[in-house]
């Protein structure tokens, strides 16, 4: 996500900065240095420019300055903030929440798993917690399961769990029978045992920008894909791969339906994406999502989705 894109409401903001949100506040109805912006509700929300802007101001007071007087520093020295602010160890909520929330999950501890949860929706934005926070979860645990440092049972308990999680939060937005459709779709020749991260950050993605979106699980047959899109005629065709080895067997799919099907359009996103090699990555590249919730905005739109 980029540097000017609110992230952080005013109570991570705070305790990323080790302030209180009253001192936030006041300093920016007296100074106006920054102008966060607002969500829908009304709610500030910080950028990671703000943040930057803001962590040089509070070292610049703690070596003896005045707020006033750092904000006039500030003027003459913008070149160095970048540099500066980056260097600053200011306390960050994110780090031990996402710590304890992967603790729990290993350790199958239900109530602390909701607990930690519901502490981060209280601090970020849900779209920070779900596409940032949740998916960082996602490859840890993929991480340390193939590293054997989890078992099988610790991986799939804590996958469904924030599966489950996202998935209740997806159902939850107002249902539209006008809406734009979207097949979400799982490549895998393995079965069905494998994470889809991919899929569902961008499932979560289309929901809440009012895409209805009808997830039909692992590919099993072509027979399959065209009797559903038979029946439900999609605008958005999203096929998700994982795994390195079903690289070849996704992009034959995509070749497919892009060729027969004129009707909707087609996107290929997962983690195996990221390993296609540069001459499939030129063929295929108006089928890439991308990885940031930017390029997702930048694809859907150059297909008048909405």
């Amino acid at each position: 996500m980029g540097d000017q894109e609110g992230k952080y409401n005013i109570k991570a903001a705070a305790l990323m900065l080790g302030i209180q949100p009253g001192t936030l506040r006041a300093w920016e109805r007296r100074y106006q240095m920054i102008a966060p912006v607002r969500n829908e509700a009304g709610h500030r929300l910080y950028t990671e420019e703000h943040i930057k802007i803001l962590k040089w101001l509070i070292k610049k007071v703690n070596q003896g300055f005045t707020i006033s007087q750092a904000i006039s520093l500030m003027g003459h020295n913008q070149i160095h903030i970048d540099s500066e602010a980056l260097n600053l160890n200011l306390g960050n909520p994110l780090i031990s929440l996402s710590d304890g929330l992967y603790d729990a999950l290993i350790h199958f501890e239900q109530e602390k798993i909701n607990e930690v949860i519901n502490s981060m929706f209280s601090i970020f934005t849900m779209e920070k917690v779900i596409i940032d926070i949740f998916s960082q979860i996602f490859n840890k645990i993929e991480e340390s399961f193939n590293g054997g440092k989890i078992t099988k049972a610790q991986r799939n308990y804590s996958a469904s769990f924030l599966q489950a999680r996202i998935s209740t939060i997806i159902n939850s937005f107002p249902y539209n029978a006008h809406l734009t459709k979207a097949v979400c779709l799982t490549f895998s020749q393995i079965g069905d045992d494998v994470i889809g991260i991919g899929q569902l950050m961008f499932s979560f993605y289309l929901r809440k920008r009012g895409v209805e979106v009808i997830n039909i699980g692992a590919f099993h047959s072509e027979e399959d894909i065209w009797e559903t899109l038979e029946i439900i005629h999609p605008d958005l065709f999203i096929v998700s791969c994982e795994n390195q080895k079903d690289l070849d067997g996704t992009l034959s799919l995509v070749e497919l339906l892009s060729k027969n099907h004129q009707d909707f359009s087609v996107g290929i996103c997962g983690e195996a994406i990221t390993s296609m090699k540069p001459s499939d990555k030129e063929q295929f590249s108006t089928f890439l999502l991308g990885q940031t919730v930017n390029e997702w905005e930048m694809w859907l739109m150059e297909r008048m989705v909405f």
